[in-house]
């Protein structure tokens, strides 16, 4: 089976294992603070060659601090997505 180079359009969703519901690539691309999800190339290998397009995309040390860091605690990862939501559900009041 040859897969797409590019990433498919909006109207196309996968589930993500992190926040439990569907979502499209452009979320997953910027989600984190601009730049993709650490978890990205996990999540979409299967569906497009999402690691020729995103090594297109980012610079050597974007990718090394998005791909090739130690991860977080996971309660350390909670904290601090529960402050991110604080943070824009005050900007959107």
């Amino acid at each position: 089976m040859n897969k797409e180079k590019a990433p498919p359009g909006e109207d196309y969703k996968i589930r993500c294992p992190r926040l439990g519901h569907m979502i499209h690539f452009a979320y997953c691309r910027m989600e984190n603070k601009g730049l993709p999800c650490f978890k990205t190339l996990d999540c979409w290998f299967e569906h497009f060659m999402v690691e020729e397009h995103l090594r297109q995309e980012l610079t050597v040390e974007e990718w090394e601090r998005i791909f090739n860091r130690i991860p977080k605690k996971k309660m350390l990862s909670l904290l601090e997505l529960i402050e991110q939501a604080k943070e824009q559900n005050k900007k959107s009041e």
